[in-house]
């Protein structure tokens, strides 16, 4: 299969671990955030981190879309279904997070609220197009990569006059995420997340493009690699980072060569600069009060607007009590220092997003078994390698 089987050689991947041992000089270490999701997951199906020297560390960061979604949006969308009576459609993955009291999308639909879980925009639009009677909220989450068909419904319904559909926006930004966890106090100040680099995400420079990454590379003096999603990506990837390290250089190179371009899709961005406007702040599980990392509806579409259509009222939302995938999200800690993980918090009974989502580190270390020793037993912290 053209661009998947030629990354996943097995000699070749030899041969890259060859390279990476022999040029991670011992005495030091080196510490790289996975901003994507995918990446995560990549790393633990095909036993990235196994191939690595012991000086050479994976950090997982807050690249899921689903996990990094606060508490309070995931509550307001359950009050638009409930309280507002409209059908709310949204991607898979948002049905099972927990919200406020372990509230999800997924529980309220069992108590009778219309809530639907749809591929596409386009799914949205159509059950918008057969209940003209009824209110049919899209409830978009996620970054870069999923803003533009999300701009695409909205021009639709626009030029087909639906007056039934609207969004209720949560699409965030990746490099301004990136910057904040750059100048956090546990990077910057405490130390107590070490970063060396960066593997910059894949789907989303196919959008946006490498040159957003530029400005904190430079400022911060941290080099980036954009890589794709196969094994032999990530593994390429990381050595490109490790001979920037050892040769003082902090740029933006860009392995994932076939898809991602410096500029990026112009199309699409021009697309989603006319639907869009940037909101002055906005809230990440994990990453606090963010400026400048998510994008609002423009007065132009206020019409098809759900946060200018429908009041929400105040209320406190809260994570599930000892719940670590705010901490996990930013680096400071690993699925398995929660210790919910694996007990109380799985699959089937998810306590945080980050066991929910395809996208979350806690999902990648239950599905792929890392995080269990020969005999079966859970590891604990000095045995995590990963």
């Amino acid at each position: 299969m053209k661009y998947i089987d030629e990354f996943r050689q097995r000699d070749l991947a030899e041969k890259v671990a060859g390279a990476i041992v022999r040029e991670a000089r011992s005495g030091r270490d080196y510490h790289f955030m996975e901003f994507c999701g995918g990446h995560t997951h990549a790393i633990f199906r095909y036993g990235v981190q196994d191939l690595m020297p012991p000086n050479v560390r994976f950090v997982h960061g807050p690249g899921c879309p689903v996990c990094v979604l606060p508490v309070r949006r995931l509550d307001d969308a359950v009050e638009l279904a409930e309280r507002h009576g409209v059908i709310l459609t949204t991607y898979g993955d948002m049905m099972r997070v927990p919200g406020t009291k372990q509230r999800s999308l997924i529980k309220a639909k069992a108590d009778g609220a219309d809530i639907r879980m749809v591929y596409s925009t386009q799914d949205a639009l159509k059950i918008a197009r057969e209940n003209p009677k009824r209110q049919v909220v899209f409830f978009a989450i996620g970054f870069e990569t999923t803003t533009p068909p999300t701009a695409v419904a909205l021009v639709q319904a626009r030029r087909e006059g639906l007056r039934n559909f609207s969004v209720f926006c949560n699409h965030v930004l990746t490099p301004a995420a990136i910057q904040h966890i750059l100048q956090s106090p546990e990077v910057r100040d405490l130390g107590t997340v070490k970063i060396d680099g960066f593997l910059g995400p894949s789907h989303v420079s196919s959008v946006i493009g490498s040159e957003p990454y530029e400005f904190f590379s430079e400022e911060f003096q941290k080099p980036v690699v954009i890589a794709g999603f196969e094994p032999l990506d990530v593994m390429q990837s990381t050595l490109m980072l490790i001979r920037q390290i050892n040769e003082g250089r902090h740029e933006v190179e860009n392995e994932y060569t076939r898809v991602v371009k410096r500029e990026g899709n112009l199309k699409a961005q021009a697309l989603v600069s006319d639907v869009f406007e940037l909101r002055p702040r906005f809230e990440w599980r994990g990453l606090g009060s963010v400026p400048y990392s998510a994008l609002r509806i423009r007065s132009e579409f206020a019409d098809l607007d759900a946060e200018t259509r429908f009041e929400l009222s105040e209320k406190a939302s809260r994570e599930v009590k000892s719940c670590e995938c705010p901490a996990i999200l930013r680096g400071a800690k690993k699925p398995t220092d929660c210790k919910l993980f694996g007990t109380v918090c799985t699959p089937d009974n998810p306590m945080g997003s980050c066991m929910v989502s395809s996208e979350g580190a806690c999902a990648a270390y239950w599905t792929y078994g890392r995080f269990r020793t020969r005999d079966g037993r859970t590891a604990g912290k000095e045995e995590i390698v990963a």
